[in-house]
Order: structure tokens, then C-alpha cells, then sequence
């Protein structure tokens, strides 16, 4: 195991600020509830407007005018942004937020005193040389606070703020990586001495690109608290966001005392992330080495490929969903298969001799119809590209048919494991009103609620069956092989918002169908 990194200047708890970016976000309630969560409040006014203080809860707040050459929709004009900040400083608002590249005149550093000003730069530097000589400048205009969020396009560039913080070791500095693929840099910085981490105060709009809201940085990651971490573990794909995998295995790190700390990473080419994030062992640098990685579509297949020890059912399906590093070995495993039978069986679903259609023929798809078939089901496979269903067929060796040729009624046990329906406007994945009667119906996609698809199966009174529910069980042995240890199985639906297990099976069973 590394070295502890929550002992860090920033000291055991991190400094939330709760970003105010869209007006949904700015009604006395939801003022309100976002107080009770975040230490600082930011209002954006290139977004939502000028504020009064006296409207909003607390005294400890933040204007910021972000210009649209940093990502924001204020103007750029001098003049305009001194008069911005000149009547922000008369109303009451404790830090103005300067940008480095333009609000540094004589005038406006005049107006705003040194201890009510936050200096921030917003770009894509070089390299890391280059994002400590910006700091470095910017350091010598006298500040309560320096913030730096370069913007991250390839894994290594995530590195950066981590590695500036870490060299630093200040704190008035506040540094991460901005856009999808530094959301989990944002996650990690206050642990290596950020001064602040933001998050958006409601759902409805972030103040950024891959800013999540205060209320996930606090559910889903345990903030403000900073436990202590010995290791990393994640989840790898894109997109990750919407992934409930933190929540599920930060919940249960905290339940049992676990030093572990699970990040989403998301990554246009899992062959960059592994080369530049894992391979370059900077993580381990950092006091933060890397134990496990749970892979989602579509790096599947690739996660196979770089591991050094893959299981038979790996090589068997040609695709791993998790990663375990041992005894300096990467090992492969795919706890897929698991999930889906188990989702069943929980909800009573005998699978011996039922005929069964898995519509999509992607990792999750093939594991879905070997855990089936593997347990007696009798499996078609459903796909709109003929080639790469022939491809699955041959290696799970179950007949195929195009996507077109669907007759729902006449399967029992359906699975949708393709993307389609994460958007509720999507076009429905299956007709729900075709249905035999008392037909089980699995949708791999999932989010806070039931997908659509599941609400049309529920109404034709099918047996629905979440995609979250498939999450928990194929966690169950990721977790175990990344901690040692299980995650209670009360815990997980509690932490994924699902009731009660309806046959009360315990996570032994789903253990002993990981074969």
C-alpha cells in the first residue's frame, strides 16, 4: 500500500463550494437546502445575474464573472467587468473572482483588495512546466486565493493540477482538471491540498464541464470528510458520470473502514488512460496507487487485452469488466455474467430451459447470454449489425437473428444490453406491448429511476427488472476482489435506492454463480 494522502495541509476536512448557476437553483428553498451542504456559496453572474447578498444564505460568498475566452458567458470588455465587481464589493460579497488574463490592471487590483480577491486561469497549458510558470506568475499578484483548471483532453493532462498541488503544498491554491475527463482529479486534489473543490448546487446546470453537484460530491464521495486513503480504485469508460458505481463502492469503503477511495475516470481511448494514468505509476507517486478498475462499454474488450492474467470466462467471452492489481499482476475477470442471472433469480426467475433473447452482442450483451445459457436458459442473440453478431455467436456458440426479426412474445426472459433508452426520449429498445404474459424483462440501462422501457413493462405487468439491480450483483464480487471483503448486500440496494431483495437470497448465492 502507498502512503497516506489525506494528511496533507488541507487537514481532514475539504472546503465545499457550491456553484450557482442556474436560477432553478436560486429559489429561497433550494438557497436553502445548498447552504446546508456547501461552506462557501459561487454565484455566477455571466449566468444567473447579480445577486444580491442579501438574498442569499450565509456571508461567505463568491462572485465570479466568467468570460466566454474561459468557458463562461461574461463579457470581456475592462470596463464592464470593473463595474461588475466594483458593485459586487458595495453589496457584500467577501471574494471576487479575477481572472489572470484580463482583470489584472492597475484599476481593477486598485478596487478589489488582496484579500478579497480569488486570481483564476481557465485553459490548456503545454505541459506540466508550463502550468507552474502560469502559477508562479499569477503568484506574484498578492491573493486570498490562486485557482488553476486546465482543461483535460488526454489522461496524463489530468496529472497536472495533481502533481502542481502536490509540489506546492499551499494552501491558497485550488487546482484541477477541467472537463469530463478531469472530474476525478476534481475528487482527488483536496486530498493532496486544494484549498476549495466545486460543485454545482443544483442538477438543472453546472458551472462547468464535468463539475458534478455538492449533494453526489457528498453522497457518492464522502465529502467534506477526507477519511484516509491508502489506494485507488475506479471505474473506467465513457461516459462515467451517470455511473453509480462510486456511490455503491465509496458507500460501502466508509461502512466498513476501508482506506479506499473509488474515482470515475472517463477517457476517449482506454489505451492513453493506461499508458499515461496507469502504466506511468504517477499515482503511486502521489501516495495514491492504483488496486482495481471496474470497465464499462466500450473498453471491455480492451481491458482484456492489457491485463497479464485473464479467468477462463474471460477469455471465453473476450471481454473483462474488472481489473485487479496482485502481486504486480493486472488480473481480468468479468463478474457480468453474474449480475444479470442473479438479477433474475432474485426476483424468481427460474432460467432451466426458458427461452431467453439478449438484444445487443457488446460486452455486456455476450456475458448476459453466456451467464444465461450457462444456467439452462435457451439463448438467441439480438443484434443490428450482422457482423459483429455472427462474431458473438461463434464465440458463445447460440444462434443469432437481426435486431428486425424481435418477436417479443415469444421469450420469457428478455435482456436489452445496448445504450439505447438512457435518454427518455430515446426510441423504446423493445415493444413492452408485445409481451408474453409474465415475461421478465432486464434493461442494462439505468439510472436514478426506472428507465422508460421498464415503466411500459411494469404496465403490461411484466416482471421489470433495473439495471441497477444488475450493478449490485456484479459489484458483489468486484468488490470483494478489489477489498477482501464483502459488501453487505442491504447496504447496496439502500446505497442504489432499490427495495428490498423480494426472495431474501443472500450475496453468497450470487458468489457461487461466479463459477
Amino acid at each position: 500500500m502507498g502512503a497516506v494522502i489525506s494528511d496533507t495541509i488541507g487537514g481532514s476536512r475539504a472546503t465545499l463550494v457550491a456553484t450557482l448557476a442556474h436560477r432553478a437553483a436560486t429559489s429561497p428553498e433550494a438557497l436553502r437546502t445548498v447552504a446546508e451542504q456547501a461552506d462557501w456559496l459561487e454565484v455566477r453572474g455571466d449566468l444567473v445575474g447579480d445577486l444580491s447578498p442579501a438574498d442569499l444564505p450565509g456571508d461567505r460568498l463568491l462572485y465570479t464573472v466568467r468570460s466566454r475566452a474561459e468557458g463562461g458567458r461574461g463579457e470581456t470588455d475592462p470596463e464592464d467587468r470593473r463595474q461588475r465587481f466594483a458593485a459586487a464589493l458595495e453589496a457584500g460579497y467577501g471574494l471576487i473572482d479575477l481572472e489572470a488574463e484580463r482583470d489584472l490592471e492597475a484599476e481593477t487590483l486598485a478596487l478589489v483588495p488582496a484579500e478579497r480577491r480569488l486570481l483564476s486561469w481557465h485553459g490548456r497549458p503545454r505541459d506540466l512546466a508550463d502550468l507552474t510558470r502560469r502559477f508562479e506568475a499569477m503568484a506574484t499578484t498578492p491573493a486570498r486565493f490562486y485557482k488553476l483548471v486546465p482543461t483535460v483532453h488526454r489522461p496524463a493532462e489530468g496529472l497536472w493540477p495533481l502533481q502542481l498541488l502536490a509540489s506546492l503544498q499551499r494552501a491558497d491554491v485550488i487546482a484541477f482538471g477541467g472537463g469530463p475527463q478531469g472530474l476525478w482529479t476534481r475528487l482527488l486534489a483536496p486530498r493532496l491540498g486544494a484549498a476549495w473543490i466545486y460543485g454545482a448546487a443544483s442538477e438543472e446546470a453546472s458551472g462547468a464541464p464535468g463539475q458534478p453537484t455538492v449533494a453526489a460530491l457528498r453522497r457518492d464521495f464522502g465529502l467534506p470528510e477526507l477519511a484516509p486513503v491508502e489506494a485507488l480504485c475506479g471505474v473506467v469508460g465513457r461516459p462515467v458520470a451517470h455511473s453509480l458505481s462510486p456511490r455503491l463502492h465509496n458507500g460501502g469503503y466508509r461502512a466498513l473502514g476501508l482506506p479506499l477511495l473509488y474515482l470515475p475516470f472517463e477517457t476517449e481511448r482506454f489505451g492513453d488512460f493506461w499508458l499515461e494514468i496507469v502504466e506511468s505509476r504517477i499515482p503511486q507517486s502521489l501516495g495514491a496507487p492504483l488496486r482495481g478498475l471496474s470497465v464499462t462499454a466500450p473498453f471491455k474488450g480492451a481491458a482484456l487485452a492489457v491485463s497479464g492474467a485473464a479467468s477462463p470466462l474471460c477469455e471465453r467471452l473476450g471481454v473483462a469488466n474488472t481489473l485487479v492489481f496482485s502481486a504486480g499482476v493486472w488480473e481480468a475477470e468479468s463478474t457480468d455474467p453474474v449480475g444479470i442471472v442473479y438479477a433474475l433469480r432474485s426476483h424468481g426467475c427460474e432460467l432451466e430451459g426458458r427461452p431467453a433473447a439478449v438484444v445487443g452482442t457488446g460486452g455486456a450483451g455476450r456475458a448476459a447470454a453466456f451467464g444465461l445459457a450457462r444456467e439452462g436458459a435457451r439463448v438467441t442473440l439480438f443484434n443490428r449489425g450482422a457482423e459483429r453478431a455472427r462474431e458473438a455467436a461463434e464465440a458463445l456458440d447460440l444462434p443469432w437473428a437481426p435486431l428486425g426479426d424481435l418477436d417479443e412474445g415469444r421469450f420469457e426472459v428478455l435482456v436489452h444490453a445496448t445504450s439505447a433508452g438512457r435518454r427518455r426520449d430515446d426510441p423504446a429498445p423493445l415493444d413492452a406491448s408485445r409481451l408474453a404474459p409474465g415475461a421478465a424483462v432486464v434493461d442494462m440501462v439505468y439510472g436514478q429511476e426506472p428507465t422508460a422501457l421498464l415503466e411500459a413493462v411494469a404496465a403490461e405487468g411484466g416482471i421489470a427488472i433495473d439495471g441497477r439491480e444488475v450493478l449490485l450483483y456484479q459489484a458483489l464480487d468486484q468488490f470483494r476482489a478489489m477489498t477482501g471483503r464483502d459488501l453487505p448486500l442491504d447496504l447496496g440496494r439502500e446505497l442504489l435506492g432499490l427495495t428490498s431483495d423480494p426472495v431474501g437470497a443472500g450475496p453468497a448465492d450470487a458468489g457461487e454463480l461466479g463459477g
